[in-house]
């Protein structure tokens, strides 16, 4: 039989071009320095020499550390990192669990050993996959599991405070969301008590508006939980970037100290934990986080209010250069400090 011809393929319909959405402005990130380039400090090699301070002629009531392993420690671990802060002159190492709490047994007996060796104070930071006010319950379980967690590792490393982003507002009424995460994080203490754990909760001041954690909503929390082995980690720069750009001058700083002391006590001046570094943020908030000195962070001022309100505890640095940062803000500290 002879072959049937084949139809001639149809042509295909024209499609008209989709309409060109219009581009978003982009946000008008700010926050560098004057003369600075407004550039991502991220893919940065940081091997530079590190020039280590002097002893001072004061003692210490504030000391610096790293969020995170330094750049110059060899091999990059925990137990190596607080052994490396320590070579260094300085004397907090906060481990980051930011991306989940992954540490074997044998890890936190060696930071342990590492922390009774050099007196070098261990805190934490949380997943940030933690919202207390999340819509989905089975989120808000897994929230809590990640900030016990976080806190029962701290202990078995010979830490003492654990710091996490408490959650987001998601369009609820801010005293809604208060009252429902200052009670998770009340019940989440008292799980931790009962076990035994020594390790503080300390929720977060938080960059961007849809967070919540503004540093009244901290300062309250500290005071409705007194009771309770709650305490905060005051970041100075997410602070400044919430606000756009604001609140970076000694007056507005010693106002914040100030709102602390008056919610929380005077004692809660003397075991602070601050986290610092320059920011860039835009209208909404927090952008990324910048080097100390290529930003406009009044660290300086800062130092200045810390030192009159009397104030003790520890300064995480969370700049992009680590313990390049952190020894900046060590040595500027000592000299207002008297040396």
């Amino acid at each position: 039989m002879p072959e049937k011809k084949k139809a001639a393929p149809k042509a295909a319909a024209k499609k008209k071009p989709a309409p060109k959405k219009a581009a978003k402005p982009k946000a008008d990130v700010r926050g560098w320095a004057p003369g600075v380039p407004k550039e991502k400090p991220k893919g940065r090699t940081y091997d530079g020499p590190l020039n280590v301070n002097a002893k001072p002629r004061r003692a210490d009531r504030i000391f610096f550390g790293t969020g995170g392993v330094p750049h110059s420690t060899r091999p990059q671990t925990h137990p190596a990192a607080v052994r490396r802060l320590h070579e260094l002159g300085l004397g907090v190492y906060e481990m980051e669990f930011v991306h989940g709490v992954r540490i074997r047994e044998e890890t936190c007996d060696e930071v342990r050993a590492a922390q009774a060796e050099t007196g070098v104070h261990i805190t934490a930071h949380g997943p940030y996959y933690v919202n207390l006010y999340s819509l989905e319950e089975e989120k808000v379980a897994a929230s809590r599991k990640r900030v016990l967690d976080t806190a029962r590792a701290l202990a078995k490393c010979g830490g003492d405070g654990a710091c996490f982003h408490p959650g987001f507002y998601q369009k609820r009424d801010p005293k809604e969301v208060y009252d429902f995460i200052c009670n998770q994080i009340g019940e989440l203490a008292d799980i931790l008590e009962d076990e035994g754990c020594p390790v503080r909760l300390d929720p977060e001041t938080t960059g961007k508006g849809t967070q919540f954690g503004s540093l009244e909503e901290i300062a309250e929390m500290g005071g409705d939980l007194k009771d309770k082995n709650v305490g905060f980690t005051i970041d100075f720069a997410h602070i400044h970037a919430r606000s756009a750009g604001a609140h970076n001058t000694y007056d507005e700083f010693g106002g914040q100290l100030e709102l602390l002391k008056n919610k929380m006590g005077d004692g809660v001046l003397k075991t602070m934990h601050i986290h610092l570094s320059g920011i860039a943020y835009s209208d909404k908030g927090e952008a990324h986080h910048l080097e100390l000195d290529e930003s406009d962070m009044n660290y300086k001022d800062l130092f200045r209010a810390l030192i009159d309100f009397g104030v003790e505890g520890r300064v995480v640095c969370e700049s992009p250069a680590l313990e390049y940062d952190a020894l900046i803000m060590q040595k500027a500290y000592r000299k207002l400090n008297g040396g």
